[in-house]
């Protein structure tokens, strides 16, 4: 009597189901890229606020500058109205006349 033949199977036909459902009806996935969704949401919510008073702090240092600028601008046209009207107390005086050489080094 002959011997029944047998059909082999291997490790390729076995029936699974991964790959047949989808990933956005698990919940568990779903519910965990909602999680990261959120606490992306609140890191960009803090790199704008800490954008925004980075911003503030340069306008406020604009202000100061230009404040600074003003006053040293004022200065130089007073003391230049001075300087035209002959009153000069912050004229720099001429360097006296040497007659004799500076400092020498002999080798």
């Amino acid at each position: 009597m002959p011997l029944a033949k047998r059909n082999i199977r291997g490790l390729q036909d076995i029936r699974t189901h991964s790959g047949r459902v989808d990933e956005t009806h698990l919940a568990s996935k779903a519910y965990l890229k909602v999680a990261c969704l959120e606490m992306e949401k609140v890191r960009r919510g803090t790199e704008r606020e800490s954008a925004a008073r980075r911003i503030e702090n340069i306008d406020a240092r604009f202000d100061e500058i230009a404040a600074e600028k003003a006053t040293l601008l004022r200065s130089l046209s007073e003391q230049e109205s001075a300087n035209f009207n002959g009153v000069s107390d912050d004229a720099p005086k001429p360097a006296p006349h040497r007659k004799e050489p500076g400092f020498k080094l002999k080798y």
